[in-house]
C-alpha cells in the first residue's frame, strides 16, 4: 500500500513466542504481507528491528503461507520462535483453522494450535559429531570438564547448532562463554561464506524439567538468547540421535539469565519424531514506510 506522499507502507504486528506473560518470551516482528519487499529491504528492516529474527508473510503454492526469516545480519532457513509467532499470525489473518503448514527454505514446516498455543513438528535429525576437545569446550564455556555431561553433537532438524548436556542446572547457569574461543569451536558454515557460532548447553534441573541457555557471538560479546525453537527441536534430535527411550516429555525452561523467561513444550514420540510448543502472545501492531 502507498501513502498520500507515495511511500510503501508495510503492516507488522510484533508478538512474544514461549511467554506465559506479556512481557516475558522471545520477541518477533511478523510482516503481514511482504510483496514488493526486495530481499535487501527484508534483510535491512531486520537490522532496524534488531531482534533476533524478523519475519516475512508471503503467498505459497504449497503451503498456506511463505515465511522468509531473516536475524539482523542474515537470512535463516528455519528457527523455531519465527515458525510458532508467524503461524499466529497467519491464522488471524486468514481466518484460518489451527492446522497450517508454512513454506521455508528449510522446507514446509506443519504448525499447529490449541487457543494459542503453538505446536511445530521438527525435520527428522542429522548429526555429526564435535572436533572440540572437552577440555577445548569447557574453555569455551567458561567451566571446567567436570561439568560437561553426556558427548556433545551437532544437530540439525531445520537449522544445525552444536548442542552441549551439562552435568547439572548449576553449571548451566554459571556459563561465561569466550567470544574468541566460542567463534573458533563453535562455528558452522551455512554457505555462501557465511559461518555462524552457537552453543545450546542443557542440563535436566528438576523432574520432566530442562534448563537451557543459547549464546552466539556478536560484534565481538556474547548475545544470549531468551527462548530457541530450533535449538529446543535439536534436543529432541540429541536424544534421538543417542538413543534415548521414546516416547518423551519435557518443559524447558530458557531465559532465566537475561529477563525473558521462556517456557518450550519439548516432546519426542515414540516413532522418534520431534514436536515444539509454546505460547504465542501478540503485544502490538504497527506499520513502516519506506
Amino acid at each position: 500500500m502507498n501513502d498520500s506522499d507515495g511511500r510503501r507502507e508495510f503492516a507488522f504486528r510484533i508478538v512474544n513466542v514461549f511467554a506465559e506473560e506479556r512481557l516475558a518470551g522471545n520477541p518477533l516482528a511478523v510482516f503481514e504481507n511482504a510483496r514488493g519487499l526486495s530481499d535487501a529491504d527484508m534483510q535491512a528492516l531486520a537490522l532496524q528491528f534488531n531482534l533476533s529474527e524478523t519475519t516475512f508473510i508471503l503467498p505459497s503454492e504449497v503451503a498456506d503461507a511463505r515465511v522468509r526469516i531473516f536475524t539482523p545480519t542474515f537470512e535463516m532457513p528455519f528457527a523455531g520462535h519465527p515458525t510458532l509467532g508467524s503461524a499466529h499470525v497467519v491464522r488471524a489473518l486468514a481466518g484460518a483453522g489451527d492446522a497450517l503448514a508454512l513454506e521455508m527454505l528449510a522446507g514446509t514446516i506443519p504448525v499447529i494450535a490449541q487457543g494459542d498455543v503453538w505446536t511445530l513438528e521438527a525435520k527428522p535429525p542429522a548429526t555429526r559429531k564435535v572436533d572440540a576437545s572437552p577440555e577445548q569446550l569447557a574453555a569455551m564455556l567458561g567451566l571446567t570438564e567436570s561439568d560437561l555431561g553426556a558427548p556433545p553433537l551437532w544437530v540439525d532438524t531445520g537449522s544445525e547448532q552444536l548442542v552441549i548436556p551439562l552435568a547439572s542446572a548449576n553449571a548451566v547457569r554459571r556459563c561465561t562463554p569466550d567470544p574468541v574461543l566460542l567463534a573458533r569451536d563453535g562455528s558452522v558454515q551455512l554457505g555462501a561464506g557465511v559461518t555462524r557460532a552457537m552453543a545450546y548447553v542443557w542440563a535436566v534441573d528438576e523432574p520432566r524439567s530442562i534448563l537451557a541457555r543459547f549464546f552466539f557471538p556478536k560484534h565481538g560479546a556474547i548475545v544470549e538468547d531468551p527462548g530457541t525453537g530450533s535449538a529446543c527441536a535439536n534436543l529432541g534430535g540429541w536424544l534421538v540421535a543417542t538413543g534415548a527411550s521414546l516416547p518423551q516429555q519435557w518443559t524447558v525452561a530458557q531465559g532465566e539469565a537475561v529477563g525473558r523467561r521462556c517456557k518450550l513444550g519439548l516432546a519426542v514420540d515414540s516413532g522418534g519424531r520431534i514436536f515444539v510448543s509454546g505460547h504465542v502472545i501478540e503485544l502490538g501492531r504497527g506499520t513502516v514506510s519506506l
